[in-house]
């Protein structure tokens, strides 16, 4: 139960946080860095760091808890329910089940490399996660693997927005502009990919 709460409970976290993505990317991006750790973000804290509006050590540490937070609960719900696990993280159709085996596969056979380079992988890391624990790795030697793999990719993100530099300042105030409408048209997104989901779910039961 304190699994699935957890679980939960960041899913609920996540889409809490998602309207706050316009009106903070143009403006503070290492506080929307901290608060969703999103691709976005890090590359226009990386951005702003490169025209000096923003801190580049901040830009690189602002994500790290963030993107880390749900990690342990996916390893611990492989743990606690094994392979039965990508069931419950991949609800939707042929696609996303073809994605989920593509993932067991490849955790069960690279292990540790799968781990460090799950974000650059094509397939869902929650399952690659889950699959370390599932498959008997130890929670230090995965939250290890889990933290470099972690660094590596906000090294990645935040120092190609450093590399961009004022071009994607421009674009993040751009974004920002717009914030409301933006928000609104994330907002109604997320419903009806919602809604389209436990259809389609609906239908196949």
């Amino acid at each position: 139960m304190l699994c699935v709460a957890g679980l939960a409970l960041t899913g609920i976290y996540s889409l809490a946080t998602l309207p706050l993505v316009p009106s903070l990317l143009g403006s503070h991006p290492v506080l929307l860095e901290a608060l969703r750790g999103s691709i976005s973000s890090m590359i226009t804290a990386g951005a702003f760091a490169r025209v000096g509006r923003a801190s580049l050590t901040l830009a690189l540490l602002a994500p790290v808890v963030t993107l880390l937070k749900s990690d342990p609960l996916l390893w611990w719900a492989g743990r606690i329910w094994g392979p039965n696990v990508a069931q419950m993280l991949t609800r939707g159709g042929p696609r996303a089940q073809r994605r989920a085996e593509r993932a067991i596969r490849w955790a069960e056979r690279y292990g540790s490399w799968a781990i460090v380079f799950g974000y650059f992988l094509p397939v869902p890391s929650a399952l690659i996660y889950a699959a370390a624990g599932w498959t008997g790795m130890s929670l230090r030697r995965f939250l290890l693997l889990d933290v470099i793999g972690t660094a590596l990719w906000i090294i990645t993100n935040v120092g190609l927005g450093y590399f961009i530099g004022q071009s994607a300042v421009n674009v993040a105030k751009g974004i920002s502009h717009y914030g409301l409408i933006l928000t609104l048209v994330l907002i109604a997104v997320v419903m009806i990919v919602a809604v389209r989901r436990e259809w389609r779910v609906a239908l196949e039961g």
